[in-house]
């Protein structure tokens, strides 16, 4: 509201300190801040009012296909999209759509039970594709997935029960990724927080959207009703986002959307820049399309707040022309001399500093924690150029529907950041040479000058971290492994198995570490505890790390801590061998599909905001933080109720901490009541005798075939 209020008052005043010697070059700024602050607005609007729908059970007797539309997809990844959606809770059937015309994909779908189809000609990309499919199939219920997006089994029981409102046309969830090492994350190395680049869109501004009847259908991952596609002549063709063109037809017929915000199903985000920058220079050449073809604020059958919701999303495209004006201005002061104000001083800094940090601070609440303001920047520095010409490409007539390439192995080139490389040599450029007429001439006055060199080097800092993280990322396999914790056998007999810990897993193979050796054959069989039961496997060693040494105690630790110091570890890298895809079911149902580690790691998106920061301090007297990463390392343990030495040994995964000062987080298959007393013995520590604990506190984790507890244990003293 300060934000609001202030901003005009700022902007009306800056109109009395444009420089009459550089009218276009004063405009020009202006009309930049003038714009930031009308979007600014328009976001505020958006997301004034988020909703919070409650699912309801669906109705019985609902028919329901699933459309999965591929075009160059592999195998491997529909086969994970292709298992989740069959086992999905609720009667349905599903469709594997392939616009490629592949053979595998007809074994594929034949194999796994599913209905096939495919056409002659691909016109209309993806739209014609889904269309095509509706002529084949007569369920009045159509869920859409992409081919990486992977479903949860509650989506239909979750999503169905909207319907029961018959204005309802379709049901959006939110896209979420399981690949958080992909080019729009950033986690934070010793914190639990990862930042994605479209966690905004999905946490706060959908939700937003929804308040207003004006959340759209984003492609993948919702619902909808047959009869409403059918009113509007099917998925809208002629753009290249059938998604947006679909939900503004529907929406002036006067159906109502819904958003529900629950993560249901979880996808492959583009993991290079190349595939992370074409994917948004589709969505934004889109945008204009649809923008084009249906108008937006004078178009019949929205209501004022549609359009306006419409309206600021096709407008955060031309972003990059605002950007591009911010990050060119103060190269062309510094070498030119050429201000684009007249007011320099005191007076400009009492007007222009309110504003700046109430942008700021408008933005963090806002977004609700989601923001992100400093990540933020850095991708609108990452995206400016796409943007920029999406808006001028988005009016052709001819545009080709590109599929996102989700994997690379390939290192990204210097080529994918030439806009962000240009302008961090403009940034130097005009630093070096306005430091040098500033020194002979003094043709800016001193505030004139290092404002400038500031601004420029702001500038610098953003387009050098994006060229540094860009470049420097590697890519390493086909597959995401998942950081998931699971104790693990090697060996077929009693007398040569070592017990160890599994991470960093996926299908493809995972990282072995235990404190005692593996013998090294070119094959080693194992075991792995699964929620569903163990799983065996066979694998080569592919990799042999030299012993790790255990992290330093940190400073403060008891001394009971300090007795139970690990030991060294042996790390091995393996590679599963199947001798089937089918042998990979059981460990491919149960990582993907969920947000299970998320929940294992305590993973977070949101910080808190100033405002609640404050409000925290006055309710608690506590700050509110980030929590960290609850287990420094993660040890492989045996444990059975204290006192029963008759019952079988249970397996589970325990968290290194100070055990002594605070309890440890412990993964477990299997409910164990609160305040058990439990015997572990614990693998990689010393000494390795039994201790017993108190289990203070159990959670549920709903996983895909089988639920994860993740409970707290409190370990005695010795």
């Amino acid at each position: 509201l300060a934000f609001i209020v202030y901003a005009p008052y700022y902007l009306i005043w800056r109109l009395g300190t444009f420089n009459p010697a550089a009218p276009f070059f004063s405009w020009l700024i202006w009309g930049a801040e003038v714009f930031g602050y009308l979007t600014a607005v328009l976001h505020v609007f958006m997301v004034s009012r988020l909703t919070s729908p409650e699912a309801t059970p669906p109705p019985k007797g609902l028919t329901v296909d699933v459309f999965i539309p591929t075009y160059s997809e592999s195998a491997n990844l529909l086969r994970h999209t292709l298992l989740a959606a069959t086992r999905m809770e609720y009667p349905h059937e599903t469709w594997l759509l392939d616009d490629g015309n592949r053979p595998e994909m007809a074994d594929l779908a034949k194999e796994l039970g599913c209905r096939y189809l495919t056409r002659t000609e691909n016109t209309n990309a993806k739209a014609g594709n889904l269309n095509n499919a509706l002529t084949h199939s007569q369920a009045d219920f159509i869920v859409v997935f992409d081919a990486d997006h992977v479903p949860h089994k509650d989506f239909l029981n979750r999503t169905l029960g909207f319907f029961r409102d018959e204005k309802v046309s379709f049901v959006q969830t939110p896209q979420d990724f399981y690949n958080l090492d992909s080019y729009q994350h950033r986690r934070h190395r010793r914190l639990s927080y990862v930042w994605t680049e479209q966690s905004l869109f999905f946490r706060v501004i959908q939700r937003g959207k929804d308040h207003w009847n004006a959340a759209y259908f984003c492609g993948s991952c919702a619902v909808l009703r047959r009869s409403a596609l059918e009113n509007i002549g099917g998925f809208a063709t002629g753009t290249v986002t059938e998604d947006l063109h679909t939900s503004i037809r529907l929406h002036k017929k006067g159906y109502k959307a819904i958003y529900y915000p629950e993560s249901l199903a979880f996808g492959l985000a583009p993991d290079s820049v190349r595939a992370f920058l074409l994917q948004r220079r589709r969505w934004g050449q889109g945008a204009m399309q649809v923008w084009r073809k249906e108008g937006i604020l004078f178009t019949r059958g929205l209501t004022l707040p549609q359009r306006l919701n419409y309206l600021a999303s096709v407008l955060t495209y031309f972003d990059g022309w605002q950007k591009s004006i911010f990050y060119i201005a103060p190269a062309v002061v510094l070498m030119t001399g050429v201000m684009p104000i007249s007011v320099l001083g005191t007076d400009f800094l009492l007007h222009f500093i309110p504003f700046y940090i109430l942008c700021f601070w408008a933005y963090e609440e806002a977004g609700r924690g989601y923001g992100g303001t400093v990540l933020t920047e850095q991708y609108n520095m990452a995206r400016f150029a796409t943007f920029a010409l999406a808006t001028i490409g988005g009016f052709g007539r001819h545009l080709k529907f590109n599929v996102t390439q989700k994997v690379s192995l390939e290192q990204d080139k210097a080529r994918t950041v030439i806009p962000q490389l240009f302008v961090l040599t403009l940034s130097i450029t005009a630093i070096i040479i306005g430091a040098v007429l500033w020194t002979s001439q003094q043709y800016l006055t001193p505030g004139a000058f290092w404002g400038n060199v500031i601004w420029a080097s702001i500038n610098l800092g953003l387009a050098g971290s994006v060229v540094r993280f860009t470049l420097l990322r590697k890519h390493r396999r086909r597959e995401y492994r998942f950081p998931i914790p699971l104790p693990a056998f090697i060996g077929k007999t009693e007398d040569d198995r070592v017990l160890g810990l599994v991470e960093d897993i996926s299908a493809d193979g995972c990282r072995f570490i235990s404190e005692n050796p593996v013998a090294t054959k070119r094959n080693v069989n194992g075991e792995i505890f699964l929620p569903s039961g163990r799983m065996t496997f066979t694998a080569s060693i592919s990799r042999h790390d030299a012993p790790v040494s255990p992290p330093p105690n940190s400073h403060g630790k008891s001394r009971e801590f300090e007795k139970r110091i690990s030991r060294q570890k042996l790390e091995y890298g393996l590679a599963f061998q199947w001798k089937s895809a089918n042998d990979a079911v059981q460990l491919e149902n149960f990582l993907y599909g969920s947000d299970l580690q998320w929940r294992i790691l305590d993973l977070q998106e949101g910080v808190t905001t100033p405002v609640a920061w404050v409000a925290g301090l006055f309710a608690s007297g506590k700050m509110e933080k980030v929590s960290g990463i609850a287990a420094g390392e993660w040890l492989p343990v045996i444990y059975r109720p204290a006192g029963k030495d008759g019952l079988q040994d249970k397996f589970a995964v325990l968290s290194r901490t100070d055990w002594t000062q605070q309890p440890a987080r412990i993964i477990m298959f299997e409910p164990v009541p609160r305040g058990s007393r439990l015997e572990f013995y614990i693998f990689g520590q010393m000494p390795r005798d039994r201790v017993q604990g108190k289990i203070t506190e159990v959670k549920k984790l709903q996983a895909t075939i089988a639920d994860v507890y993740i409970s707290h244990v409190m370990l005695d003293p010795r």
